[in-house]
């Protein structure tokens, strides 16, 4: 393994069952240290500041909103006024109320398809891999054939064919990141799978599916701890972009990507149900981004104090 492989990927967990006997340990005290700079990373304590303060605020907000999301109480576009701190909407609905409901679908919807993404690029990724050859090659042309549509792109045409469902749209954002994170595990195992221990579990006849979990994933930790931070970012702006365009919830719904393009027409006249979640999106995206930075510094400067 080289010094950059080892920068970015670590050094390799051997299991315990074939590989010596003080590998796993070893591995088990790297993680440690880790856990412990991350936590003291001002970066990690920012981000993480940053996102517990929108995921409370969509959770606890229903729960906070002076009046109901869909209740009219005022003239259109009204500015603040007593009781209403940020004013109404384009069609008189408290802005406040709207904001602090409309957070959770974002949520849900962005780490649904963050884990399914990552999840099924992660098999593909260490399948390949370990399968070399014809199923290594069949498995990364499939995986550019999806890589050759944008993202938005390909996400609009399956709820353009198949209609604005939220379990669709999580199915297309999970579909775009894939490929990626496909290809970033399979650039980290494929020098794990030449390793020792892995031809030694072949050599005790370990079924494919124990190794590709038990002997490559572990291996692998840290760049998909990354792409999972990463990936998390980019969906909560692709998901916020479809409902933008108003493929998410429908009116009269409450949805931070919703108010965006609802309020846009009368941005310089009352821009609150604009400002609102533009500003909430960009903390949650900012806040995960930094907590996935903090991790990514702190392994490879670890990796480098090691080697």
């Amino acid at each position: 393994m080289s010094d950059l492989d080892v920068a970015v990927f670590g050094d390799p967990v051997v299991s315990g069952e074939h590989g010596a006997g003080g590998a796993g340990a070893s591995g088990t005290r790297r993680r440690r240290p880790l856990a412990r700079g991350v936590l003291r990373s001002t970066r990690m304590r920012i981000g993480l500041a940053l996102v517990a303060l929108v995921v409370l605020t969509a959770l606890l907000g229903p729960l906070l909103a002076p009046h109901s999301p869909t209740e009219f109480v005022g003239a259109p576009n009204a500015g603040p006024a007593p009781g209403l701190p940020f004013g109404t909407d384009a069609l008189g609905r408290d802005v406040l109320s709207r904001f602090l409901s409309g957070g959770r679908t974002i949520l849900w919807l962005a780490a649904a398809a963050t884990l399914l993404g990552v999840a099924a690029g992660a098999l593909v990724g260490l399948v390949a891999a370990y399968a070399r050859g014809a199923g290594d090659e069949l498995l990364m042309r499939l995986t550019d054939a999806i890589l050759a549509f944008p993202q938005v792109v390909l996400v609009l045409l399956a709820v353009a064919v198949f209609g604005p469902r939220l379990w669709l749209l999580v199915l297309a954002v999970a579909l775009t990141h894939m490929p990626r994170v496909a290809r970033v595990l399979r650039g980290a195992a494929q020098e794990v799978a030449e390793r020792d221990f892995v031809k030694s579990a072949e050599a005790a006849g370990e079924r494919r599916t124990r190794i590709v979990l038990f002997e490559l994933l572990p291996n692998v930790t840290t760049p998909l701890l990354v792409e999972l931070g990463l990936r998390l970012t980019y969906s909560i702006g692709l998901v916020a972009a479809i409902e933008f365009l108003g493929f998410g919830l429908q009116p009269p719904a409450a949805d931070w990507g919703l108010m965006i393009n609802e309020n846009r027409l009368a941005l310089a006249a009352q821009p609150w149900g604009v400002v609102l979640p533009v500003i909430a999106i960009a903390l949650l995206s900012v806040g995960t981004n930094l907590v996935t930075d903090a991790f990514a510094r702190t392994a490879i400067g670890l990796d480098r104090e090691e080697g």
